[in-house]
């Protein structure tokens, strides 16, 4: 039985260990709440970053020229820039924003998602930089079939 108790308390501490001191999510959606319900890219990043101003480099973004599926596009996208968030945004659905990140020291900033576009359009990627800058990448792609074929 000593053993048994012994080993679980061993077990534990070392769980505690391997776990990050804190782990920190930002809600974006109660922090910033208007960039959720812009209807434009501009309006949507001014709302999130208060401006517009973009350097275009710095940002690695692939995604396919024609998506057959407008319910389910993949969206690649990098960067080695020292970042504190990263924000996707398009123009053709009715809201912009579709995700930020929050990014620490120890986050490897290279994402592979799908969204969802209703038409034609331009995806963007916004990184705001430690230094202030924000850098950005855009990508004009074609929706086959005018939209999520499902």
């Amino acid at each position: 039985m000593e053993r048994r108790k012994f080993l679980s308390l061993t077990l534990g501490a070392l769980a505690l260990a391997v776990v990050p001191a804190s782990v920190r999510a930002e809600d974006f959606r109660k922090l910033k709440p208007t960039v959720w319900t812009a209807h434009t890219v501009d309006d949507a990043i001014k709302n999130m970053y208060g401006t517009t101003d973009a350097i275009d480099e710095g940002v690695k973004l692939t995604t396919p020229d024609v998506a057959a599926n407008g319910g389910a596009i993949p969206v690649k996208f990098s960067t080695k820039i020292d970042a504190k968030t990263i924000a996707v945004f398009q123009d053709a659905n009715p809201e912009a924003a579709v995700c930020v990140y929050a990014i620490n020291k120890y986050s490897v900033n290279n994402y592979d998602i799908k969204i969802k576009m209703a038409k034609s359009g331009t995806i963007t990627v916004i990184v705001e930089g430690k230094d202030g800058k924000l850098y950005r990448a855009k990508k004009t792609l074609e929706v086959a079939l005018g939209g999520c074929e499902g």
